[in-house]
């Protein structure tokens, strides 16, 4: 209870940092970080947005891929160093599959001959590193599932962003944006749910932020994303489809933060990374979109040709 201190830092001048943080009660404390934390997210988003979409309208399908690429092995390194920690050589080896997954795809998304290979010859590649890079045998299960779905997981995903951009004509990079919006506008209604209005957790033991009204939101924001697609730049999807679309989208991408944190937790690991300030790693930031994209590339292929 009681007012939170106008200018704390003086507390400290006073005393120390013991002192200072006896005088902020924890309801001020947490304040004053999300505050901060939603600044810093704020600016975060101010400075890679504009190119980002700069990049996705204005420039060439391959452009786009190749920042996509660069996500991607980015990712794979974070997943890699949480999984095969202290081990540069199976991380090496796991980013390596994940470009290659990632650049086949893209080069050959229609061809059943390359896909199978894919299928088949991963899964070998990924049981046979720990085989000869033993290590800790207690982890050896997790390097393994690590090593056989971390480049689908990663590369594989994040590779349908670029297919919708390359693929959808005109529209590709409409759809690009459609997936985007479903998964930071969910990342934004989850935020200021969960912020105002949440009290019972969602999955307390995976993620203890996350909250029934986060969840909610997530919903909300999803769905608005898909009206704005709808009336205003991706005319030609169906209205009823697309909500729905958003609210398997919204619901999945959670699932998708909670499978990235359960991940985190079980490797002692708070964040990814460090790479996105506000954001903590890569992982941390596309870890709905690990799901969502794969989602909506579906869609588009299968069904989101029909108009309304």
């Amino acid at each position: 209870g009681g007012e939170c201190p106008r200018y704390p830092e003086r507390a400290e001048r006073r005393g120390s940092l013991s002192g200072k943080l006896e005088k902020l009660s924890p309801r001020c404390y947490g304040s004053r970080v999300a505050a901060s934390n939603l600044a810093m997210r704020l600016l975060t988003a101010a400075v890679v947005v504009p190119p980002l979409l700069f990049l996705l309208f204005s420039g060439p399908p391959w452009g786009f891929y190749l920042l996509v690429l660069l996500i991607a092995a980015l990712g794979a390194l974070e997943l890699f160093r949480m999984t095969h920690p202290r081990d540069a050589l199976s991380q090496a080896v796991g980013v390596g599959c994940t470009v290659a997954v990632s650049v086949v795809l893209y080069l050959f998304p229609r061809d059943p001959r390359v896909l199978l290979s894919v299928l088949f010859l991963l899964p070998a590649l990924g049981i046979l590193v720990p085989l000869i890079r033993l290590g800790d045998i207690a982890t050896a299960g997790l390097r393994v599932m690590a090593g056989v779905a971390g480049p689908l997981y990663v590369g594989g995903s994040l590779t349908s962003l670029a297919l919708l951009r390359k693929e959808g004509g005109a529209s590709g990079p409409g759809w690009v944006l459609l997936t985007l919006t479903f998964a930071w506008l969910a990342d934004t209604g989850g935020y200021f749910f969960g912020r105002f209005l949440g009290k019972t957790k969602l999955y307390e033991a995976v993620s203890p932020k996350k909250t029934r009204a986060g969840f909610v939101g997530a919903l909300v924001g999803a769905s608005v994303g898909a009206l704005a697609a709808r009336f205003f730049y991706l005319p030609e999807v169906n209205l009823g489809q697309v909500l729905v679309l958003a609210i398997v989208a919204g619901a999945l991408g959670q699932m998708g933060d909670l499978v990235e944190s359960l991940l985190k937790r079980s490797t002692g690991i708070k964040d990814s990374g460090d790479i996105v300030p506000g954001h903590g790693g890569i992982l941390d930031r596309v870890d709905a979109l690990l799901v969502v994209a794969p989602l909506v590339y579906l869609y588009a292929v299968w069904v989101g040709r029909a108009t309304g």
